[in-house]
């Protein structure tokens, strides 16, 4: 598997499934649009990524322990410090995301689940693959790089929803 991308996933909540039956396909589709377009496609043993597809009550754990803000969050990337060795894939990092959150969010912009789903997806790999919005630079950066890669997916822009719900 030549540059590819395999992409692990772990359904830590069951309500992923019962109402986005085609959550894995989503996440997988993201994940490898966002390695095709922004990862080191020219790496032989390719590279892994695990997504975790938890709930609110895990997502508000993970956010005080990590960041220490006791609150759930949509979406955690956690990068792995792996530069890949011969043989194996490079490990990219995890993940997760929570259900509630998500849901809840897709509801009020008023866009289908699978859609930000797949735009938080992007955002965590782009994370994952070294990008951040610290600062106003690189959140535009990394905006533009979502834009592009969600528009490929047939995913509408997510922040001209939000752009427009401010006017």
């Amino acid at each position: 598997m030549t540059g590819g991308l395999t992409t692990e996933i772990s359904a830590v909540s069951g309500a992923w499934d019962s109402t986005l039956p085609e959550v894995e396909a989503v996440v997988r589709r993201a994940a490898e649009s966002t390695w095709k377009s922004e990862g080191d496609g020219a790496a032989a043993d390719g590279a892994e990524v695990s997504v975790a597809l938890a709930d609110d009550a895990t997502m508000r754990n993970l956010n005080r322990e990590y960041r220490g803000k006791d609150m759930p969050t949509n979406v955690l990337a956690f990068p792995a410090e792996d530069s890949g060795a011969a043989g194996r894939a490079r490990l990219l990092g995890d993940i997760v995301l929570a259900f509630e959150t998500v849901q809840r969010e897709a509801a009020k912009r008023s866009k289908p689940l699978s859609d930000h789903v797949s735009h938080l997806v992007v955002h965590g790999m782009l994370h994952l693959l070294g990008r951040d919005h610290e600062n106003g630079a690189q959140a535009a950066a990394m905006e533009a790089l979502e834009i592009a890669i969600l528009n490929g997916l047939g995913v509408a822009n997510p922040y001209a929803a939000v752009e427009n719900a401010a006017d």
